[in-house]
């Protein structure tokens, strides 16, 4: 699915290296590739090729293999036998799973507004001008990547570590997904609203309506992916 838009890839993580400290390890070395993938520089069945993005990182090959182990075991990369490893292409079953996961998580965060800090809802809000002010810029490719940041932030409001782990996982998986969508505005554009619809019904204290206005957004992303998936795959 890699395409030759793709070719800036090492650049993009080059660019991003001031997120590893000068005694980097594997941890800091995944954390920067998984960034990299939810901000869409990754695209699915991308080969990374170890000795550029060694070099290009200043990272030993153990350093590097370890962050990709890492990455295989959260559905990020595969490893192919005697061809390397590359970013993972995923199924339209994964992106069924991958939604039901978010619906779990993200609808029941939502009920934790008004219990949660000052700086977790202020991210909620940060978010949302971030994708509002790119979609006025017409940067629909970093409406995404605030989509994103948006959505983890509404995890951000539960004020637990291992949930924002687990949906930074979850997001970071999905944004493979969206490479399918041919037109980032055509797939983007009606979600700001919708974020902006759940973010003014949480302001407004009817978080019950935000938690229906959310499950509802959510399948509908969902039934836009799986159709997008049909289309490459006429057989399923």
């Amino acid at each position: 699915m890699a395409t030759a838009r793709d070719q800036g890839w090492l650049d993009a993580v080059v660019a991003d290296r001031g997120r590893l400290e000068r005694s980097s390890t594997a941890q800091r070395v995944a954390d920067l590739l998984r960034a990299q993938i939810l901000e869409g520089a990754l695209a699915p069945g991308l080969r990374l090729s170890e000795e550029a993005l060694g070099s290009a990182l200043g990272v030993s090959r153990n350093t590097l293999r370890e962050a990709f182990r890492l990455l295989v075991h959260e559905r990020l990369l595969v490893h192919e036998y005697s061809r390397g490893v590359f970013v993972r292409v995923l199924t339209v079953d994964d992106v069924v799973d991958l939604y039901q996961a978010r619906r779990l998580v993200e609808c029941a965060a939502l009920r934790y507004w008004r219990s949660a800090s000052a700086a977790a809802t202020d991210a909620v809000r940060r978010a949302m001008v971030e994708a509002e002010e790119a979609a006025a810029a017409d940067r629909w490719v970093d409406v995404g990547t605030a989509n994103m940041r948006y959505h983890q932030a509404i995890a951000g409001l539960v004020g637990s570590a291992r949930v924002d782990a687990a949906v930074a996982g979850l997001l970071a998986e999905l944004r493979l997904a969206f490479h399918v969508m041919g037109d980032p505005r055509t797939f983007h554009e009606p979600y700001v609203a919708g974020n902006r619809a759940i973010l003014d019904l949480l302001t407004a204290g009817r978080t019950e309506e935000a938690v229906g206005r959310m499950e509802r957004y959510l399948l509908d992303a969902e039934e836009q992916l799986v159709a997008a998936f049909a289309r490459l795959d006429p057989s399923r």
